[in-house]
């Protein structure tokens, strides 16, 4: 299937504010979690899990792409304690990828990238309001009958 110009997305701008910033780790986390949907599953396969059939350096560098958004949080001003748990979620995946090719079983559930990436939003509706791309309120009132 070819891809149109609808289907492609602007690469995030590199610049330091908030919704940029969004922009990019909305755009690594897709790539590393969702990449291509396996048929059936109804799930994302991304970089991470695939890196993972890579024994040793498929891990590590999955890790060391997933640290990027902990750089961006606390880039952000983040609280370490944030920051650290990112670590730990980035550490927890890096250990399970080592395990040789089944290592890419739990990391299909585990999804480091996507749990990190929810803790960086939470800050940035919080502290950045704007940067949201669809509020609560505008969710529940598009689904709701008319």
């Amino acid at each position: 299937m070819p891809i149109t110009d609808s289907d492609r997305r602007p690469f995030p701008a590199l610049s330091s504010d908030p919704q940029s910033v969004r922009n990019r780790i909305d755009a690594l986390e897709r790539v590393m979690e969702n990449l291509v949907k396996i048929p059936g599953l109804n799930r994302g396969v991304g970089l991470d899990v695939l890196l993972d059939f890579v024994p040793v350096v498929g891990p590590t560098a999955a890790a060391v792409l997933g640290s990027y958004l902990a750089w961006e949080a606390r880039n952000l001003g983040m609280p370490k304690s944030a920051v650290v748990r990112m670590a730990g979620n980035i550490g927890v995946d890096w250990l399970l990828g080592m395990i040789p090719i089944i290592g890419a079983v739990p990391d299909f559930f585990f999804r480091s990238n996507t749990r990190n990436l929810r803790i960086i939003k939470r800050h940035l509706d919080k502290h950045h309001p704007g940067t949201g791309t669809l509020n609560a309120t505008a969710r529940s009132s598009s689904t709701s009958p008319r």
